[in-house]
C-alpha cells in the first residue's frame, strides 16, 4: 500500500487534491476525450483473507460534472474505454454498498476526480483501503457471570447490531461515532463511546471484577487501536511471492513473465488472435489451440490480454471456444508458464490445468 500511496502523494498538486494517473496520449481531433481506469491489483490492506471479496466484483461509478452516471457496475463487467466531452469526472470504487452496522463486511474503495482534456486520453489509477472501521468485543469470565442473561449491542445511530458473548467476528461501522451498550432484562446501560476513523479496528476487553452488577462494577480495557493499512496482502499472489502455485490477475501476470507453474485468473474474452488486427475474435472462433484472457469481461484489446495456449487434452476439450463457444465471458483460472509473446501479446503456455470461478 506504501508504494501506491506515494505515487498517489505525488500526483496530489496536480489533481485538486485527488490522485489520478493522466496519460496525455492523443484520442482524437475531435475536442472528445477518452477516459479510462484500472484497478491496482498489488497491494489492498486487509486483516482477514476470507472477508475480501473478489475484486472483479468491485463497484465501479463514472459521473461527470453535472453528476449524471455514465457507468454503474461491477469493475469485472466495465468497459474498457468511455468516449467523453471535455470536463471534469468522478471515479469510485467499492467492494461492496454499506449502510449500517454488520459482521464480516469491509469496505474497500477509492475516489477520484479527474480532468479529461479534449483530444486526450486519461487512466485513472484506483488504489483501494478500507473506508469503514470495526469493532471486536472480549467478554471476561467474570462479566459472563455477572451478566448470564445479559446481551451486548453494537450501536451507531439508531441501528444496533447484536453482539453474542461468543463472536469473534468484527462488527463493521462507518467511521464515526459508536457505542456499546449492555440490555439486562430489558434496561439498556451504556458501556461506553468511542469516535472511530477510517481504517481504525478497536479491539475492547469488557469485564465485571468482583461479579458486581452495574455499569460501575463493569471495566472496559482497549487492547488495541490499529491501521489496517499497516497489515498488508497481495492479491492474486495468494502471499506465495511468486512462488510455483501463485495465483495472478492478467496485469500482474505481465510482471512475471518466465515463471512457471503459476495460475492465472481472468475472463474468457475470445480467440483466433492470429487474426489481423488489434482486437481478440469474440465470435465464430475457428481454433480450439488458444483463447485469450483478460482482467474484464468486456476487454477486446489484444494487448490488454494474455493468449493461454491449450494443449490436447482435457484443457483444450474443456475450454476451446470452438466447442464451447458460451465460455465467453466466463471467469477461469489456468495453469501453465508465463511468456513475453505468445500470438503477439503476453502468453500462457504449457496449460495443465484450469478451475472455473
Amino acid at each position: 500500500m506504501r508504494h501506491c500511496k506515494k505515487w498517489l502523494g505525488a500526483l496530489l498538486p496536480l489533481m485538486l487534491g485527488l490522485a489520478a494517473c493522466d496519460d496525455f496520449a492523443p484520442a482524437g481531433g475531435d475536442g472528445n476525450g477518452q477516459l479510462r481506469w484500472v484497478l491496482d491489483h498489488g497491494v489492498l490492506t486487509k486483516a482477514n483473507t476470507e472477508e475480501m471479496p473478489d475484486t472483479n466484483d468491485f463497484i465501479l461509478t463514472v459521473r461527470n460534472a453535472a453528476g449524471n452516471i455514465l457507468y454503474e457496475g461491477t469493475y469485472g463487467a466495465s468497459p474498457q474505454v468511455l468516449d467523453v466531452e471535455e470536463g471534469y469526472y468522478t471515479v469510485s470504487i467499492v467492494s461492496v454498498k454499506f449502510d449500517t452496522p454488520a459482521f464480516s463486511k469491509p469496505q474497500y474503495g477509492d475516489e477520484q476526480v479527474v480532468r479529461v482534456p479534449g483530444g486526450q486520453s486519461v487512466t485513472v489509477k484506483l488504489c483501494c483501503s478500507l473506508q469503514n472501521a470495526g469493532i471486536r468485543l472480549r467478554t471476561g469470565s467474570d462479566f459472563l457471570t455477572a451478566y448470564p442473561d445479559g446481551i451486548l449491542f453494537v450501536k451507531q445511530g439508531d441501528v444496533k447490531l447484536k453482539y453474542l458473548y461468543r463472536e469473534t467476528r468484527v462488527a463493521y461501522v462507518k467511521p464515526g461515532s459508536v457505542s456499546v451498550i449492555l440490555n439486562e432484562s430489558g434496561k439498556e446501560q451504556t458501556l461506553f463511546t468511542r469516535n472511530l476513523a477510517a481504517r481504525e479496528i478497536l479491539s475492547v476487553s469488557i469485564s465485571a471484577p468482583g461479579g458486581s452488577s452495574g455499569v460501575s462494577g463493569i471495566t472496559v480495557q482497549t487492547d488495541t487501536t490499529k491501521l489496517w493499512e499497516n497489515e498488508e496482502f497481495v492479491i492474486g499472489s495468494g502471499g506465495s511471492g511468486g512462488q510455483p502455485g501463485a495465483d495472478y490477475s492478467v496485469a500482474e501476470a505481465s510482471r512475471h513473465t518466465g515463471e512457471e507453474g503459476v495460475w492465472v485468473t481472468g475472463y474468457i474474452v475470445g480467440g483466433d488472435l492470429t487474426s489481423a488486427g488489434k482486437s481478440v475474435k469474440t465470435y465464430d472462433i475457428t481454433k480450439n489451440t488458444h483463447i485469450a484472457l483478460a482482467d474484464r469481461s468486456s476487454v477486446t484489446d489484444k494487448e490488454a490480454c494474455i493468449a493461454v495456449e491449450l494443449p490436447s487434452g482435457k484443457v483444450r476439450n474443456a475450454l476451446n471456444l470452438v466447442d464451447h463457444p458460451e465460455l465467453i465471458g466466463r471467469r477461469v483460472s489456468v495453469k501453465g508458464n508465463l511468456v513475453e509473446k505468445y500470438f503477439g501479446t503476453l502468453g500462457l503456455k504449457a496449460s495443465s490445468d484450469y478451475k472455473f470461478r
